[in-house]
């Protein structure tokens, strides 16, 4: 849970999930399945709120001594990074995706743009890009103004442009030094100001030895920092967020192309995935489907339903309620897995890639308007 969730809802949330328990058919399993919510609800009323990086809780029945010695275990973890999202996932195995993702090693990048009017600071981190700082200048203009000599007017401008630039240096310090270690820092802006800025040597002496380069811009401020992110790509080859977005303005402009080698939603995708035509698969990373895959225990016929997370259990009973196409019978052993996993699966069996695309920014709000799943493919395949 994020760390601005209320606890109350959570808990209310659980509260339901309970009673949706009670339609699962084997008593074994619902009863583990209502104890540990049982369990995770009173742990939740030791809190007020989360904690500053939100809250992940792993409960189940785990085995003591072989079948039948399940005890239900409570896991509580404060992760080293905030939780973005709230989910809830109940499942034959705790999910530690999002947990290991946070542990990996990301290299930091501070984006600082600057011209004569504004400074913009923002700081890129693996997918997410925080603008964290605004500065105005208060520098006036270039006009000179009446009954001011040219020479006495520009040693005033100077001077509003030194303590100007002392100013974003002792931002930069702050915000790429103090509250978060960039592992490089890059300036950018329109016209000649950012050179003067960085020769001028206003920055903490940490940040000089880290400035991998000093790019032209067309904007200033908040539209720069952005800006400064997409041409900045050749510096920043090895950032998630980078990656991420030339995978899906590639898939864009293939989809925009008559005949074009790349297709979307689901059902073309995991066709396209049989004939090994995909090259990398991409998905977005709030996709919320399922695999159910039903097993008859008595002819090993198997049927299947991809179906939103939030319909899983009554899904679940509506295919083990009807009888096996092939021998009627009703007594099936259901397998749960997330689509991202199964797509996975069959990309590795024929060489393909999956890429998965943060929902948080720009370019995955609009992939996510393709159904959140697509394919780049390798050629057409008939």
């Amino acid at each position: 849970m994020p760390p601005k969730k209320p606890i109350h809802e959570v808990i209310a949330n659980l509260r339901d999930e309970w009673g949706t328990a009670g339609n699962i058919k084997s008593d074994t399993t619902r009863n583990h399945v209502q104890d540990a919510l049982t369990r995770t609800m009173q742990r939740l009323k030791l809190y007020r709120s989360p904690p500053e990086t939100g809250l992940v809780i792993f409960a189940g029945a785990l085995p003591t001594n072989g079948p039948g010695s399940e005890v239900v275990n409570v896991y509580e973890i404060v992760p080293p990074k905030p939780v973005v999202a709230y989910t809830y996932q109940c499942d034959d195995h705790f999910h530690l995706e999002w947990l290991k993702d946070m542990l990996r090693e990301e290299r930091v990048y501070g984006m600082l743009v600057i011209d004569a009017s504004e400074a913009g600071l923002g700081i890129l981190s693996g997918d997410r890009l925080d603008v964290v700082d605004v500065i105005t200048s208060g520098i006036s203009g270039k006009t000179r103004k009446g009954g001011q000599s040219a020479r006495r007017y520009e040693r005033g401008r100077e001077m509003e442009l030194t303590y100007y630039y002392h100013r974003v240096a002792e931002h930069a310090t702050r915000t790429f030094v103090e509250s978060e270690k960039v592992t490089g820092l890059i300036v950018g802006g329109p016209g000649p100001t950012k050179e003067e800025f960085l020769k001028g040597d206003y920055l903490h002496y940490e940040l000089q030895k880290k400035v991998l380069g000093a790019i032209d811009l067309g904007y200033s401020g908040r539209e720069g920092v952005r800006e400064l992110v997409e041409k900045a790509s050749d510096l920043l080859k090895d950032v998630r967020l980078v990656e991420e977005k030339k995978l899906v303005q590639r898939f864009l402009g293939e989809v925009n192309k008559q005949g074009g080698l790349a297709v979307y939603g689901l059902p073309r995708v995991m066709d396209s995935l049989q004939k090994a035509s995909a090259e990398v698969v991409l998905v977005s990373d709030d996709l919320d489907m399922v695999r159910l895959d039903a097993k008859c225990r008595k002819c090993s016929t198997v049927k299947s339903e991809v179906v939103p997370i939030a319909r899983r259990t009554q899904e679940r009973q509506e295919i083990t309620s009807a009888g096996c196409s092939n021998c009627g019978g009703t007594d099936y052993d259901v397998v749960e897995r997330d689509m991202v996993d199964v797509l996975e699966d069959i990309a590795f069996q024929v060489g393909s890639k999956v890429e998965v695309i943060s929902a948080g920014t720009e370019e995955g709000n609009m992939f996510k308007t393709f159904g959140g799943v697509a394919a780049l493919l390798r050629y057409r395949a008939n």
